[in-house]
């Protein structure tokens, strides 16, 4: 067999189990625009040198913006095996690899405190339950950034209508 349908065939593989096994684990990966990641950095004000978590990294889009374009160090939590080889991929490929770390593990079992911003776009469902943990676990003044969902009791530092970002400072 040539070697190309090899590597065709096995890019198949890896782009269905991406889309295929999240639902296992997790509601399905749903990347959002590179400019929306970087409006939602720049509304966090995320720091040079300062720790962002991406709760449900997925493709690792968000840390690789970090890195390279606020010069921060990430952390991706994702529970999708094939997610976190792709974000661990990503990271590699556009040479952040040594200030992104990827932590395989459902969001709500990671530690979080060491955390200055947390990037999070997720579902509503999910708003009660993760509040109640940032609330419990992030160091003063820590940053929680949202799209497309806001807690229902945590009031809101900055709202962009837009692009539906939501910022919360602890």
């Amino acid at each position: 067999m040539p070697a190309f349908l090899i590597f065709a065939g096995m890019i198949l593989l890896i782009a269905a189990l991406y889309f295929l096994i999240p639902p296992f684990f997790g509601p399905p990966s749903v990347p959002t625009r590179r400019k929306r990641i970087r409006k939602a950095l720049q509304l966090a004000k995320l720091q040079p040198g300062e720790i962002l978590y991406d709760l449900g990294a997925g493709d690792g889009r968000v840390l690789v913006i970090a890195v390279k374009e606020f010069n921060a160090h990430a952390v991706g939590i994702e529970v999708g095996p094939v997610q976190c080889a792709v974000s661990w991929a990503n990271a590699f490929w556009n040479g952040v690899s040594s200030k992104v770390r990827i932590e395989a593990r459902n969001f709500y079992h990671a530690d979080l405190s060491e955390a200055d911003v947390v990037f999070a776009y997720l579902t509503s469902d999910q708003a009660g339950r993760l509040q109640e943990k940032l609330k419990k676990e992030l160091k003063s003044g820590a940053r929680v950034v949202t799209i497309s969902f806001n807690f229902p009791d945590w009031q809101r530092a900055h709202l962009d209508r837009d692009d539906l970002i939501f910022l919360y400072e602890k």
